[in-house]
Formats: structure tokens, sequence, C-alpha cells
């Protein structure tokens, strides 16, 4: 098997909205690594993406004949074992999901002309980022599988310092690098993953499953609990319980966030909180880009949704389930609403539109603090999203 693609299914694509605005489902993330990351373990092979055309020069797919797998589809090792037995020209798929294709040309891939192929049925357990809340709900479930897949038959850096108190260490691993002072970490309810160049300040509190990824600091005092995912080049204090940040994007102050998902390049103020629980405790409904409105998602606790580039001033409120664009600046007193368009401009007293100009001055600012150019690629995708979430701003048709 020479080519891996993954593919970006389009009803999935909509639902995972407004991470997949900047990026193809796959380029995820989920548990400790992206979902193209875990594939590039199982296979040894560095997959492209079939993706939106205006994200694809960022995200590359190779053009020869492929095997097809849907980008939001995790790896197993039942999985691969069946893909790996797939004949050209047969599709596997999980109930009514297409899963896989194999032998297809890239430049001619289309999902619903899968299902006229010869079917192949994967009746094993699959796990599938479908909706934008699977990302933190799966998110325990795929630490310990990532936990395993990067762990395995490998010996973990020493702790140290006489001051940090471990419990089950034998489930924490420390890559090379980080450094760990008077920190608790509590690995008894699941795996504890401290990545490269990493540091755990004093009076930190770690409770798995828990993953913090290259690079990344949790500030004095933090307080993680489990089923959380600190991306790489993060900055994180106050509590954080149940959510992941993709990569650079801070949190670095007192305040909650939980049951949560952050794009890259977020910034949440000072004591801002978001709520997770409804006060009646009914399920949360979202917002839902593939029907226009609110959808039910289930679940008793949900939280923040927020895409890449958007920010928050000081004390934000955000009520339960929100769900915040790309490159939206949030401030000022009150909740604001529980949709935000992507580049809106202010808060509970209401909106204005965050114009490109404005906005590029402190993505370019932003980035620079992390050695990083905001270059071309980023600027065409960021621009090409502007125009695709201009209908949201409805108070540019008031106006």
């Amino acid at each position: 098997m020479d080519n891996l693609i993954l593919f970006d299914d389009p009803a999935i694509r909509g639902a995972l909205l407004p991470f997949t605005f900047t990026r193809p489902v796959a380029a995820i993330r989920v548990g400790i690594l992206k979902i193209s990351e875990k594939w590039e373990k199982y296979s040894g092979i560095t997959p492209g993406f079939f993706t939106q055309d205006y994200l694809s020069a960022k995200f590359p797919k190779n053009e020869a004949p492929a095997l097809m797998v849907n980008g939001a589809v995790c790896p197993s090792a039942a999985l691969w074992k069946s893909l790996q037995s797939l004949k050209k020209g047969q599709a596997l798929f999980h109930q009514q999901v297409l899963v896989a294709v194999h032998g297809e040309d890239p430049s001619n891939f289309q999902v619903d002309r899968a299902k006229a192929l010869e079917t192949v049925v994967f009746d094993g357990e699959l796990t599938l980022i479908q909706k934008n809340w699977h990302i933190f709900q799966f998110n325990g479930q795929e630490i310990r599988n990532d936990f395993k897949l990067l762990t395995s038959g490998r010996k973990s850096a020493a702790i140290e310092d006489p001051h940090t108190i471990t419990y089950n260490p034998s489930d924490i691993f420390i890559e090379e690098g980080a450094k760990i002072k008077a920190a608790v970490l509590n690995a008894e309810a699941g795996p504890i993953y401290i990545g490269k160049n990493t540091e755990i300040q004093e009076g930190a509190l770690i409770r798995g499953p828990f993953a913090l990824c290259e690079g990344s600091t949790l500030n004095m005092g933090a307080k993680l609990r489990g089923d959380t995912t600190i991306g790489p080049h993060c900055k994180v204090g106050g509590e954080v319980s149940n959510a992941v940040i993709f990569g650079y994007s801070n949190k670095g102050h007192e305040g909650f966030l939980g049951n949560a998902v952050l794009g890259e390049w977020c910034n949440i103020g000072a004591d801002s909180n978001n709520s997770n629980l409804k006060n009646n405790y009914a399920p949360v409904k979202i917002w839902d880009y593939t029907k226009g409105g609110f959808t039910n998602t289930g679940l008793q606790f949900c939280g923040l949704m927020m895409g890449d580039h958007s920010k928050c001033g000081i004390n934000t409120m955000f009520n339960t389930g929100t769900v915040v664009g790309v490159g939206a600046n949030i401030f000022g007193d009150g909740f604001p609403r529980n949709f935000i368009p992507s580049f809106s401009w202010g808060g509970a007293a209401g909106f204005s539109t965050f114009q490109m100009r404005k906005f590029e001055e402190t993505a370019i600012a932003v980035m620079k603090r992390r050695g990083l150019v905001y270059g071309s690629q980023e600027k065409e995708i960021l621009e090409r999203v502007f125009d695709l979430t201009r209908h949201y701003r409805i108070w540019d048709k008031e106006a």
C-alpha cells in the first residue's frame, strides 16, 4: 500500500464546523494525536487529504490511486487489519457510513458513487467523530488509545523533582525535555502523557486521562480534570475539565473551561468561564451548521465550541452550548448569544463585523509571538472563510 488519503465526508464535515472551516476533518485533534497522525502511526504512510479546494494547498493529496479512508474515523488494530485485506474496487462500510475505498483515483473520487461498489462490512467497534461535541465526548477514550500507541515498548523519562507526587506512575509517560515542579499527577483513573519540552509549574493538579502536548505550559496552580487534551504550544491555567485545545491557544488565567473544544490561535481572557450544565439539567442544544439552527446534543454537559483565531476579553461569560465561529473577538458585560458567527466583533450589547484588515493585524502579531508567519496559505483560507460565513452576520444586512 503506497498511498493513503483521508477524505472529508460532506455530511460529517458540515456537522464539524466551525473547526472544519480551516482544516480537513482528519486534521482534528482528539486524544493525544490528530486523526491523520493516528493513521500515520498505524500505516507508516504520511496521508494526504481529500478536502475542500480552498484547503488543498495547505493540506495536499497525492494523486496516485489510493486507499481512501473516511477522515472522521479513528483507527484501531482491528480496523487496520480489515483495511489491509480490502481488495481494489471494494468499499468498506460500518452501518451506513462509508469507511474506506481501495484503489480509487483521488481526482475522480465521490462518496456517493462508492455505494455502487462491492461492499464489505466492518462490524467491529468504531470511533467516528461525526459531531463537534464528539471531540470532547470521545477524548478520554482516544487518550487511552493514543497513549498505548505512543508509549508501547518505550521507557518514560524520570521525574526528578522530589516535590512532585504521582499516583499510579506506571500510567504516566514523560517525554524528554519536560520540566515538572511540585505538581500532583494522578493516573488512577486513566493515563497521563506529558510531551516534549513542556512545563508543569508549581502547584498544578492533574487527573488522567490527560495529555499535554509538545511545547505547552501549565501555569502555577492549574487544575486539570480528566479527559482533557492541551495541544502543542499552549499556555493553560485555571480549571479545565474534559476539554480539547487543538494547539497554539492560550487560557492562561483563572476561570473554568469544561466540556469544550478550542481551535488554534484562540485566547481566553482572565476570569472567563463557560457554563457546561443548564440550570434545569435539560439536554443541551447547540448551533448546527448543517441545519441552520439548533440541534439537541442529547448531552447534559456541553460547554463552548470555539473556532480558530477567536478570542474573548476578561470576564467573558459563555452560556451552555455556545458555538463561536472563526476569527471572532468577544468582549463586554453579560452573556453573548450562544451562536456567534465568524468574524464577529462585540458581545451581549451587540455585534459588528471584524473586518479582514483589522483581523489580519491581530493574526500577524499573535503568530509572530510564536515565531511563525501569517503566510499566503493562511491568508487565503481565512479570506475564503470570511466570504463563506458572510450570510451569518445578519447585522451587515440590517445595515
